[in-house]
């Protein structure tokens, strides 16, 4: 009897650890601290167009401890979309904004965005806002990020961008982003 329970019990944790290759980042390749999906999307069989950059440099005003953040860069609905991931609320959309800054560049604040169903997180999908970020992206090597909130205090997270062109063409290969226009980029 203890040795079916046994293996019931561990069935039931295997079940808890198998994964979808689709969420799992263990099929991807590495430029700086970045992940970059190389895989198939196993519905439409095209290539998954996405970037990722975790931290554990993430800080809230309501939270004692730093928890990881994460940083995406990828495709949705064939729009270039920068997407912010915590672990705690950051707010809402009515009274929350987003700031950031690469290197020693001027801050940006009030970054058009928005805030998702869950209070996690937040979203730059703008085209205007996407290319200024991306420009100052790709010739960075830190980005701090900043997010006020009246109902959910400050949250900060702090990404080390460095490798970030490879993550930029792999992530945005099928919805190119549209350079800022009367703009030349600097390296």
């Amino acid at each position: 009897m203890r040795l079916l329970a046994l293996v019931v019990v561990a069935l039931w944790l295997g079940a808890c650890t198998a994964r979808d290759p689709y969420v799992s980042t263990s099929n991807t390749t590495s430029s700086g601290d970045w992940k970059i999906e190389k895989q198939a999307d196993r519905i439409t069989g095209n290539a998954i167009a996405s970037a990722l950059l975790w931290t554990r440099n993430s800080s809230h005003s309501g939270v004692d401890y730093g928890q990881p953040a994460l940083l995406q860069l990828t495709c949705f609905e064939r729009n270039p979309t920068i997407r912010f991931s915590f672990e705690f609320k950051i707010g809402s959309d009515k009274n929350s904004e987003l700031g950031y800054r690469f290197d020693d560049k001027p801050g940006r604040d009030n970054v058009e965005s928005r805030i998702l169903l869950g209070y996690t997180v937040i979203v730059i999908e703008d085209k205007t806002a996407v290319a200024q970020f991306v420009d100052e992206l790709l010739s960075s090597n830190r980005l701090y990020l900043r997010i006020r909130s009246l109902n959910s205090g400050r949250t900060t997270a702090d990404f080390n961008v460095a490798g970030a062109a490879a993550a930029v063409q792999a992530a945005f290969a099928d919805c190119p982003v549209t350079p800022l226009s009367g703009q030349k980029r600097t390296s």
